[in-house]
């Protein structure tokens, strides 16, 4: 059971009404109208008025049709604003060096649906959670926008497996070429070897 109530011509604009309207959408009328109460926000008393016609208009409805509603069940379905005329609710503000800027004062219009379904039958009614995403712009252009970041993450993986290989196949190059190193420093003799082969040869020169 759905029942709808719209409030017309409210003095504010769209923009602070839908601060008021986010607060209390998708939740109970009870907690609803707790919060339009006690917030502090010169369109909260319009979307109080439009909460409690869209509830007499449920009972209403639900008299019509001989079904038995419970007011405490019912919730905000729907709840979005319109923005409304500026006509005749202009103002002029002074602005330095004598000169004035022109104020618009605006209107809004504010829209209620209120339902006695269970929420959780309605999200399950809706669209499934199984359904792909939506390609973007960027996405169907190519190029490196193109590329999901699964691939971007499979390809750095890929990187990161590959570095180790190349560096046990060089560990492994160096193994090979250690013994031929240990014959190169066998066959050359150390630096106190040479120093002793030196005075060696200086003691038969002197001799």
């Amino acid at each position: 059971m759905e029942a709808r109530a719209s409030a017309k011509y409210l003095r504010g604009s769209a923009q602070k009404a839908r601060l008021v309207i986010d607060m209390i959408r998708g939740k109970n009328v009870n907690q609803a109208l707790a919060i339009l109460r006690y917030t502090n926000k010169r369109a909260a008393l319009g979307i109080e008025k439009c909460v409690k016609s869209a509830i007499a208009n449920a009972n209403e409805a639900a008299e019509k049709a001989n079904i038995a509603v419970d007011p405490d069940e019912l919730w905000l379905k729907a709840a979005y604003v319109d923005r409304g005329p500026t006509k005749n609710r202009r103002r002029v503000r002074p602005a330095p060096q004598g000169r004035a800027y022109r104020e618009r004062r605006h209107f809004c219009h504010v829209t209620i649906l209120v339902s006695s379904d269970k929420q959780d039958e309605v999200k399950a009614g809706g669209k499934s959670g199984a359904t792909a995403p939506a390609v973007s712009r960027r996405a169907k252009r190519g190029g490196a926008a193109a590329a999901p970041r699964a691939r971007r993450e499979a390809s750095k993986a890929e990187a990161a497996d590959s570095a180790p290989a190349k560096g046990s196949a060089k560990t492994g190059e160096t193994k090979e070429a250690a013994p031929k190193m240990e014959a190169k420093a066998e066959k050359k003799p150390g630096k106190a070897a040479s120093r002793l082969g030196k005075a060696l040869r200086r003691k038969k020169t002197e001799e």
